[in-house]
């Protein structure tokens, strides 16, 4: 039997680039702080560390989601208080117009009047609030500026793409007398403005189970559903017939429908003040009748801000449960495949003396005999 130097130096090769390789491994393990690269390291682990990683990827993904929903509600929210407000400091204005010592002025109730359109306009701009360039009250449709306002106050438009839609629907509703001495809009699509109201934008986010899509959060509402206080829910239990009947109920006595009213009213008083045909007392008691109106419509108003006040705070609870899970995942990650940063060390440093040490051996052994070029 004859042994050579290549037989010898094949297999140290051989040994040396295992150490070799179990010092890059360590040097992975310190750098990835994972114990195992591939499955066959310990596939239990592996696997179990590959579903925590799912787990962990879907919490974030929620937690990032949240952030931008409770930007959005909160503007919405925002915006309804402000909506609420301006009706408040309307009705303000209906009172010192129906009182008998500034009905009898028609230079004041104009005045009066000017303020009132100046008060829908704020309304409309309330509507058309963006949030990173998408309209917060354009229910599903994000990119259409949803409501514009006649001069006068009496036509608003509500224009909306449709999904599925090429071109977006322009809705007017046109404030008229209704004959009985009062004020309502004329709807020219009820059906398309009913279909608007009912839109949802149920999101999975941690909170409701995704399985039953009536759990999860309706993080839309329309600028009709807030100026008529009925929430796509609401809406969606009724049948049609009855579902646009109560819109155009609420409608009427909305507040740009009340504002618009008080202010048709006005323009009324002010011709016949002019004229000399005034009934000061009338006026006063029609403005009353407003007011009354105006006091119901807040509570509409309010219920649709609280609502969006419950859906925020519900967000803040789903985010903190959220960032729980994300802490308790990590750990979890951690314990199962997360390395011992002292052991991996401790073994980087003794595959990196043990490859030193094969490398001074390799520069005495590797020396050619004559027996290598004999065959």
């Amino acid at each position: 039997m004859r042994v050579t130097n290549t037989s010898t130096n094949r297999k140290f090769t051989s040994g040396i680039n295992d150490v070799h390789s179990k010092l890059i491994k360590s040097f992975n393990k310190i750098s990835s702080g994972k114990a195992y690269e591939a499955a066959a390291d310990s596939p239990l682990d592996y696997y179990e560390g590959k579903k925590i990683d799912n787990q962990f990827l879907d919490t974030v993904s929620k937690l990032s989601l949240i952030t931008d929903v409770k930007n959005r509600l909160y503007e919405q929210e925002m915006g309804s208080r402000s909506v609420q407000d301006i009706l408040s400091k309307a009705k303000i204005k209906v009172e010192y117009a129906a009182s008998g010592t500034n009905n009898s002025s028609d230079a004041t109730v104009q005045t009066v009047r000017d303020d009132l359109l100046q008060k829908q306009q704020s309304i409309v701009n309330e509507l058309n609030a963006q949030f990173q360039n998408c309209y917060i009250f354009g229910g599903n449709d994000l990119s259409t500026t949803p409501f514009t306002l006649s001069e006068d106050g009496t036509t608003l438009t509500f224009t909306h793409q449709f999904p599925g839609d090429a071109a977006a629907t322009d809705i007017t509703m046109e404030l008229k007398e209704d004959g009985n001495g009062g004020y309502t809009f004329d709807i020219s699509d009820p059906a398309k403005l009913l279909q608007a109201m009912r839109e949802q934008g149920r999101v999975d986010i941690g909170y409701g189970n995704i399985a039953n899509k009536n759990t999860l959060l309706d993080t839309y509402t329309g600028g009709i559903n807030l100026l008529t206080g009925l929430n796509s829910d609401t809406l969606n239990a009724m049948t049609d017939a009855e579902a646009t009947a109560k819109i155009q109920e609420r409608l009427d006595k909305s507040p740009l429908g009340l504002i618009g009213s008080a202010i048709m009213t006005m323009n009324d008083h002010i011709d016949d003040l002019k004229n000399g045909t005034a009934d000061c007392e009338a006026f006063s008691k029609e403005m009353a009748g407003i007011m009354d109106e105006m006091t119901l419509t807040e509570h509409y108003v309010s219920t649709v801000y609280s609502d969006l006040g419950n859906k925020y705070s519900l967000l803040e609870t789903t985010e903190s449960k959220l960032t729980l899970t994300k802490q308790l995942l990590t750990e979890q990650y951690t314990d199962k495949l997360g390395a011992d940063p002292y052991e991996a060390i401790m073994e980087m440093y003794s595959y990196q003396y043990s490859y030193s040490a094969a490398q001074q051996v390799a520069t005495r052994l590797f020396q050619s005999s004559l027996f290598d070029f004999m065959r």
